[in-house]
């Protein structure tokens, strides 16, 4: 076809109906099915349960981050997905044994693949409530049991062990999700889809995020040039998060898993807010106050969950109070506003990227509220060099990437 002196290539693409979905978004949205290309296959197989529309785009996402963050950092990646966003992005580094108890795993060996899903998932556990997993190593008996217990949808993974897939596949009465992904699978190169009508395509976002992306030559602030290793690792975790995170995004990461994952925000500012709130409560958790609450012993663990973020927020109304207090044996005294302000003073360390630049030195005086130190950004604003110093004044050190990160 041809527009003015310009001429496009007219673009066929033939689809065949692989299965059925119960309906799409929402129930009144049928009939809903999922298409491979006529010449192709699927990315996975269904090896338990019935996948649903959100289910399947949660899963081909969280599948495309946990491979690529394997193959950036090296270790055993995992995501815990909702919505199309991820609530938590983790790979296989040791968990401290505050972070043991705090996570409820008690004090036991760790597979490579447990770690990285336990920091996935136990980041922020209340949006992570109902998600649907991803892992990419073979899942084993050990990872399976810790899924057990967790409010889930699903999981998607390269591979089970015998015992491991016995284990999910009698999950939710037998319905529990599980879908075994191609590592050989190639996706085409141009992506389409129709709105209104409307067919959109693009080039896939190929873009391979390496530790490059944070060389000296990239380093734009005065404080050195060369990031440590372990922050690099974290700014890989928070860069391959915010590549399938719904835009604008940001995240935190320290230690080896995002902390605080802000999505879909119209304000860059927002989401380094949001995003900031959900590693203040993370840190919170690890407060003495929050891990002395006295729980009753028949209290659940997600109900556990639950009161330690409302014991951490405070702002409760008389009726949250008295929920809140039928859950422990007497009332705890409050966490106060001086003490939560100065234990997230003892946060260092942590590394936050953002999927675009940023326009304004506001979001590093966030930033600097929940100990970033590490900063990864594309840099290109007009802005730019006052954003710079504002990260001198902090002491931080900011890597332009160049490389835009927007997901939609």
């Amino acid at each position: 076809q041809q527009q003015g002196s310009e001429v496009f290539p007219q673009l066929v693409r033939e689809y065949k109906i692989e299965r059925p979905l119960k309906y799409g978004v929402n129930p009144h949205q049928a009939p809903a099915y999922i298409a491979r290309t006529a010449d192709g296959n699927l990315p996975f197989q269904v090896l338990n349960g019935i996948p649903g529309y959100i289910n399947l785009l949660d899963a081909l996402n969280a599948w495309q981050l946990v491979q690529e963050l394997k193959q950036a950092t090296g270790l055993a990646a995992a995501a815990s997905f909702k919505h199309v966003s991820p609530a938590g992005v983790g790979v296989a580094v040791p968990l401290s044994s505050d972070l043991q108890d705090i996570y409820d795993v008690g004090d036991v060996s760790l597979t490579p693949v447990a770690l990285a899903y336990l920091r996935a998932r136990q980041a922020d556990p209340m949006c992570s409530f109902g998600d649907f997993a991803a892992v990419s190593d073979v899942v084993d008996e050990q990872t399976a049991m810790f899924l057990k217990r967790e409010v889930s949808d699903g999981i998607i993974a390269p591979g089970y062990d015998p015992k491991a897939l016995e284990i999910l596949k009698a999950k939710k009465g037998g319905a529990y999700i599980i879908l075994q992904a191609d590592l050989d699978y190639k996706p085409p190169q141009i992506e389409i889809r129709e709105i209104y009508g409307v067919a959109f395509a693009q080039g896939r976002n190929n873009v391979e995020l390496t530790k490059a992306h944070f060389n000296p030559d990239k380093i734009v602030t005065a404080n050195g040039k060369d990031i440590p290793d372990s922050a690099v690792r974290d700014l890989l975790i928070a860069s391959i998060c915010i590549k399938y995170t719904q835009s604008n995004s940001v995240a935190y990461a320290i230690d080896g898993q995002a902390i605080g994952i802000g999505a879909g925000q119209q304000s860059r500012v927002d989401c380094v807010k949001l995003a900031g709130s959900k590693v203040e409560k993370w840190f919170l958790r690890q407060h003495p106050k929050v891990r002395a609450l006295p729980f009753k012993p028949e209290v659940k663990r997600q109900d556990r969950v639950n009161v330690r973020i409302a014991y951490i927020e405070g702002d409760m109304t008389e009726q949250e109070e008295q929920a809140f207090l039928a859950n422990l044996t007497h009332k705890p005294d409050p966490l106060t506003t001086e003490e939560k302000k100065d234990f997230i003073k003892t946060l260092k360390g942590v590394s936050l990227s953002s999927d675009a630049f940023f326009p304004f030195r506001d979001n590093v005086d966030q930033c600097s509220k929940r100990g970033v130190q590490y900063i990864a950004q594309p840099g290109g604003s007009v802005q730019d060099p006052q954003v710079i110093a504002a990260a001198n004044e902090y002491n931080m050190m900011m890597a332009f990437t160049g490389v835009r990160l927007f997901h939609h």
